[in-house]
């Protein structure tokens, strides 16, 4: 009896001390927002004296008229909703466009959505400032230091691997179910939006709480398409001017990114079974 139990006691205490190890980074920043900045360097792993200090850090970072953490906290759910929402409506699309098909070309455009995964964003961020520079000089639309380079952006590339996931998913729907609507009328645009996007509300909630994630972390990004001290700002880059080149308000840094991962960590909570459910289903039709 106990020789059965022996490896499953063992893997028990590995997915113990895993789940510790990802919890630590969690527990730091919470331990250290309620700190003062003298506690932070004095005792980096001790407990807080007062954990009221905690709220005072978080009233201050939403107060605090010189930080803007409010309007960088809305910037950011602007961007990354106005994102999301733009990934899933164009990416689901063009992943039933390229089922449906079934030709040499939508199979080769499908190749080349998969091998832009694998390119890195660093290769292309220098261009891309280029192209958004001589689209202002040739157009006068500006794409730099607003929300509308931000969403092509975040569009050109999120849209790879939603289309793949989507891909995946699309592929296990009987195309039965859309020729009998055609038969009963209805349109090849009233198909998608009536028959197959409900249906898609699984690997929905899959791509946006991926992309989401990814969006609302990202800083290089926004870094270079907004820059620092603009009037659109993003969470990470509100988070990046508390720290100087002499001074590192360790206290407010830690308080803003506790507030910055309280929605992800939450969203991904309430929809961790549908980002499941999504990706196994994506990956065995």
């Amino acid at each position: 009896m106990i020789s059965r139990k022996f490896p499953l006691l063992i893997l028990e205490g590995l997915g113990l001390i895993l789940f510790l190890a990802v919890l630590f980074p969690f527990l730091i920043v919470l331990i250290s927002a309620a700190k003062t900045p003298f506690e932070i360097t004095q005792s980096p792993l001790g407990l807080p004296a007062d954990w009221t200090v905690l709220a005072k850090n978080l009233f201050r970072i939403s107060t605090d008229k010189n930080i803007r953490y409010g309007s960088s906290f809305v910037s950011s759910l602007i961007i990354t909703s106005g994102s999301l929402v733009m990934l899933s409506l164009f990416a689901s699309q063009a992943a039933w466009a390229l089922v449906r098909a079934k030709t040499r070309l939508s199979s080769a455009l499908f190749i080349l959505f998969v091998a832009a995964m694998v390119i890195p964003f660093q290769i292309v961020m220098l261009p891309l400032l280029t192209w958004f520079r001589a689209i202002y000089e040739a157009t006068g639309f500006r794409l730099l230091r607003n929300y509308s380079g931000m969403f092509l952006s975040y569009l050109g590339f999120g849209l790879p691997l939603s289309i793949f996931m989507y891909h995946g998913f699309i592929k296990g729907i009987p195309v039965e179910l859309e020729e009998a609507a055609q038969i009963d009328g209805y349109s090849r645009f009233r198909v998608f939006y009536a028959i197959i996007l409900p249906i898609l509300a699984p690997i929905h909630v899959t791509v946006m709480i991926l992309n989401g994630i990814w969006i609302w972390n990202d800083y290089l990004l926004p870094l270079l398409v907004l820059s620092r001290g603009n009037a659109v700002m993003t969470v990470p880059l509100a988070v990046s001017t508390f720290a100087g080149a002499y001074v590192k308000q360790w206290d407010l840094i830690m308080a803003a990114i506790l507030m910055a991962m309280l929605p992800i960590v939450v969203a991904f909570l309430f929809a961790q079974k549908y980002i499941v459910r999504g990706m196994v289903a994506g990956s065995i039709k």
